[in-house]
Order: structure tokens, then C-alpha cells, then sequence
């Protein structure tokens, strides 16, 4: 099918409703904050405060529900923005996150003529020339884009390997649109960074800014590409993932073509049941997939809603796993620091193991508490909370009196509220990473217990960190070791010169220095070759006793030489 239709231009915002957006959000931005100022600050400044706890909860409901408003008569950002808000169950309220619930779904659809007229100029063709059908309605409509089903013709077939494929096209004018966004973002940020109470925990400008380079990522289908090509490239040869293939000479920075791999989506409970699978089984897979990303790669998905997610059945797939999940949408993929991804696996850890103190380390070793802070009552908070809520699923902690967790809230946050505390900057993709996947594990499992992942994945970890520290002391001990074996040679070469009178010696206790050396550097080697044979034997307990027994044992030998050596000679 053929055709010499013309694109028809597109049409995008003018400078006037670009004007118009802008003093739009920033109304909205101003009035609410004057709104909180008279109601969290004044009223309790000049005794008030009761009327302030009164009206709260109808006040937050009312904002949440003029920012939907805003957010689906405006798109762009302010879509992106309400969706982070939604999915922060642990810092915000449910007054707001509910009002926020769905609101991707209520995105409208561009009419299907500004569609073709946009990727018909991006793809130099016309539509019928490209593919042999598409479908006019959107498959899905989001915030900078959407997405229709199409037929590859036969020679991009042959080529990709696939012929069912989701053709994914920008919004028109959508470049403009997140401009006028970002730019009002910024300045709000810069009121909010004047608010005492916001700039001691969050350093608005950077979660702002980090925000700004993931929704110019996002806007880029080329460097959405990319990440899938890389997040297939870490989970090559895993069983567990799938990720379409992409249509490389078919994309371009506003459209992209790839593998239609829909199947069925991750939170349908009842297609799940009718396909042989059970949901309860999928959750542990889901959550182990996103610990991966996160700890291991160290580059995940940031977006794991249950709209980005399949489950795709495997036809004849014998003992192993009859089922896989496949990510879809990777324009919002997030990359952490080789610095902050062992924090985070100290911190991980650290919850695993109920160690109250170990997370407030490692939560200063991350920057969230600043080196000044005096944590003693935080630790002593969530150590009673470990023992009081640890290990509880998700089914069980909804049996708990609300008196109770509002008891332990009421204490932890009395605490917190004292404490200098910042959120880094990096970890606005890492909360809502981990709170969608939360999320999507209580709904296909209302009893999940988050803990059951969690622990097999931090005992892993622990014991990775453990045979790194092994390693390394077994390191420094062969080092040391060549030095002390290598030692006697140029000490004997030395001497050999000094016979010979080639080497001036200038104090006559040198015989005396030199073997004082060699006796300290072998006393030396044999301490660290007993705190390597002692460490690697309480490891391998668990796993091989009587190796552990003859480590551990065998580890006395350098300790008597380190104790007794220097003594034989004085």
C-alpha cells in the first residue's frame, strides 16, 4: 500500500499560550504556597495551630484536586510531576496521593492527522509507504507521546526480524511545552529553597534539575533506544527478563518503532489465573528483577508502573519457568554511582538484618544525614520499630492497631523533624523505583511480605561483601609476603655491595635496622594471614564446616609467629 500524501505541518504552541502556561503554573504555585504559609506557619505561630490540624486534611484534598485539574487540562509535566507525587506513598499524605491515583490514564489523545503530519516528516515518507497497516487509534496516550500498533512491510521485516511493532510519536510542540515547564519548576524551586523547613531535608534545585535531564531524556526516542538496548544487554541470557527489539532505521529522535511485545499486564490478577499463572508467584520475581537493577547494574527501570510491565507466557517451556516478564517504555531509566550503589546495598542490608544503627549509618554514608547529626534517638527508634514491624507482610501490618503505627509515627517523626537531613539529589528515581515496585507487589499479592525478597537478596549481598573483603585481605597478605620474601635477597645484595665497598655506609647500626625490618615485615604478613584465615573460616561456616574448622585452626600458626617471633632475639 502506496501513497504520495504530503505531511501536513504541525502545529505547535506560539509564544502566546507559551506566556499564557507559564503564569498558569506559577498561579498556582504562588496561591498554594501563600495558602500553607497562613495555615502551617502563622496560625501556629500565634496560637492557632488546632484550627490549622483541623482543616488540614480537607485543605490537602482540595489542592490535590485543582493540581489534577491543572495537570490534565495542561499535559506536558505537570502530568510527570503528579504521577511522582502519586506514587510517594511515604512522604505524602494519602489525601494527595489518592486524588492522584489513575491520572495517566485520563491523558487525551492527539487527533491522529497531527500524529502522521509529525512522523511523516521525521520519517521523510508517508505512513503507507513505511508500513503496510497502522491503527489510527492510540494503543496508549501518555504525557509527551503515544503509541499506535503497526505492520512492518516486508523488507524492515526481514531486516528486524519482526513485523508486529508499536509505533511510539511525540506529542507536537511537546519540546516547547516541557521548556515552559521546567522553567516554571525552577523558579518554584527557588522559592521553596528559601523555606527553612524544605532546604534542611531536600535540596529542591538538584531534585529539580534532576528531574529536567529525565524528562529531556524522556523526550528523545533515540536515547530511549539506547537504554533498551543496554537493559537488554544486562539481562542477556536471563530467563526471568524480556525487552522488545528496536527498529533502528525506522526511529528517530521523535519516533520510534519497535517489537510489539504486548502481553498481559503485570497487575491483571484474573488474565494471570486464566493463563496458568499464579500472581503470588510473579510478585518475588518482580521485586528480585528491580533489587538487580538497582544493586547490581546499577542502571533500572524508574518507571515500573503496572502499564510498563507484561507478563508473557512461554509455550513449551518444560521445568523451567512457564512465564517471563518483559519491560517496555525506557525513557525514564535511572543510573546511580558506583559510591551510592554500595550505600545502598549497606543500607539494604541493614534493613534485612532489623539493624537500626547500621541504617543510620548508612543513610550518613549516603549524605541523607549530615556528618553533625546526633542519631542516638533515631537509632533507638528504629530499632523498636524493626522489632515491632520487622518481617511483617504487607496483610498483617493492615491487622496492626492504627493507634500504633500512629504512635510510632508521631515518635519518628518528632525525631526526624530535629535532624539535619537532606534527600541527595540522585534519589528521586530511586524512590519512586522502589515505591511503584512496593506497589505492584501488594496488588498481586495483597499478604506479600516485602521481607521475603528483601532477606535472599541481602544475605546474597552480604555474602558478595564478604568475599570482597576476604579477597582483599588475601591480597594485601600476598603482597606483603612477596615484599618480606624478597626482602632477604636485596638485603643479602646490599650487604654484598658494602663488602665489595661500593656502598658508603654512614652509621654503623645498619646490620642491626635492617633486621629489625625483615622481622617486622614478616610479623606483619603473618597478622594479616591470620585475620584472612580466621575471616574466610567464620564466612564458610554455614556453608562448609569442616573447612571453616581447618581455617580457623590453621589460622593459629601465623598468630604464634606474629605474638613470639620478635621476642627470640633482643
Amino acid at each position: 500500500m502506496t501513497s504520495t500524501r504530503r505531511a501536513q505541518p504541525v502545529s505547535v504552541p506560539g509564544a502566546g499560550s507559551s506566556r499564557a502556561r507559564y503564569r498558569r503554573i506559577m498561579r498556582f504555585a504562588s496561591w498554594n504556597m501563600a495558602t500553607i504559609w497562613w495555615y502551617e506557619i502563622l496560625l501556629p505561630g500565634i496560637g492557632l495551630g488546632r484550627l490549622s490540624e483541623r482543616t488540614r486534611d480537607k485543605r490537602m484534598q482540595k489542592v490535590a484536586r485543582r493540581f489534577h485539574a491543572l495537570a490534565v487540562d495542561l499535559g506536558g509535566l505537570m502530568i510527570k510531576v503528579g504521577q511522582y507525587m502519586s506514587s510517594r506513598l511515604d512522604v505524602l499524605p494519602p489525601q494527595i496521593t489518592a486524588e492522584l491515583e489513575g491520572l495517566q490514564d485520563e491523558v487525551p489523545a492527539v487527533p491522529f492527522d497531527q500524529i502522521r503530519a509529525l512522523a511523516e516528516a521525521e520519517l521523510g515518507a508517508s505512513l503507507e509507504q513505511v508500513f503496510v497497516s497502522i491503527d489510527e487509534t492510540p494503543v496508549a496516550a501518555a504525557s509527551l507521546g503515544q503509541a499506535h500498533r503497526a505492520l512492518l512491510g516486508p523488507g524492515d521485516a526481514a531486516d528486524t526480524g519482526f513485523s508486529r511493532v508499536i509505533v511510539k510519536v511525540q506529542r507536537p510542540g511537546i519540546d516547547e511545552i516541557v521548556a515552559v515547564d521546567l522553567a516554571a519548576l525552577r523558579k518554584v524551586g527557588k522559592w521553596l529553597d528559601r523555606v527553612r523547613a524544605v532546604y534542611r531535608r531536600v535540596d529542591m534545585p538538584g531534585l529539580i534539575e534532576e528531574f529536567a535531564a529525565t524528562s529531556l531524556e524522556e523526550i528523545n526516542y533515540l536515547h530511549e533506544a539506547a537504554s533498551a538496548g543496554r537493559f537488554s544487554e544486562n539481562f542477556a541470557g536471563d530467563e526471568r527478563v524480556a525487552a522488545p527489539a528496536i527498529a533502528w532505521e525506522r526511529s528517530t529522535r521523535r519516533v520510534l518503532v519497535l517489537e510489539d511485545v504486548t502481553a498481559i499486564k503485570i497487575t491483571d490478577v484474573v488474565a494471570l489465573r486464566a493463563a496458568g499463572i499464579d500472581p503470588k508467584d510473579v510478585a518475588p520475581v518482580f521485586a528480585e528483577v528491580m533489587y538487580d537493577q538497582l544493586f547490581n547494574h546499577a542502571f533500572f527501570h524508574a518507571d515500573p508502573h503496572p502499564g510498563n510491565i507484561f507478563v508473557t507466557p512461554i509455550a513449551d517451556a518444560g521445568d523451567k519457568r512457564p512465564w517471563k516478564l518483559t519491560f517496555i517504555d525506557f525513557g525514564m531509566m535511572g543510573e546511580i554511582s558506583s559510591s551510592t550503589r554500595t550505600n545502598l546495598r549497606k543500607l539494604l542490608i541493614a534493613a534485612a538484618t532489623r539493624d537500626g544503627k547500621g541504617l543510620v549509618e548508612a543513610a550518613r554514608a549516603m549524605g541523607v544525614l549530615l556528618p553533625s547529626a546526633d542519631t542516638a534517638d533515631l537509632e533507638r527508634v528504629l530499632t523498636k520499630l524493626f522489632a515491632r514491624f520487622g518481617g511483617m507482610g504487607f496483610a498483617e501490618l493492615r491487622e496492626v492497631d492504627p493507634r500504633e503505627f500512629r504512635e510510632f509515627a508521631v515518635q519518628l517523626n518528632d525525631v526526624v523533624r530535629t535532624m539535619p537531613i537532606q534527600l541527595p539529589g540522585d534519589f528521586l528515581l530511586v524512590g519512586r523505583a522502589m515505591s511503584l515496585t512496593s506497589g505492584v507487589c501488594s496488588a498481586l499479592n495483597p499478604a506479600y511480605n516485602l521481607w521475603d525478597s528483601v532477606e535472599p537478596f541481602a544475605t546474597q549481598l552480604l555474602k558478595d561483601e564478604s568475599g570482597n573483603v576476604v579477597q582483599d585481605l588475601a591480597k594485601d597478605a600476598m603482597e606483603i609476603a612477596s615484599v618480606a620474601w624478597r626482602l632477604p635477597k636485596r638485603l643479602d645484595g646490599i650487604l654484598d655491595r658494602v663488602e665489595d665497598g661500593k656502598l658508603a655506609i654512614t652509621t654503623p647500626q645498619l646490620d642491626t635496622r635492617l633486621d629489625r625490618l625483615e622481622g617486622a615485615a614478616k610479623r606483619l604478613m603473618s597478622a594479616l594471614l591470620f585475620g584472612a584465615l580466621l575471616f574466610s573460616g567464620a564466612v564458610m561456616r554455614s556453608d562448609d564446616r569442616w573447612l571453616s574448622n581447618a581455617l580457623m585452626i590453621g589460622s593459629m600458626v601465623p598468630l604464634f609467629h606474629t605474638l613470639f617471633a620478635g621476642n627470640r632475639r633482643r
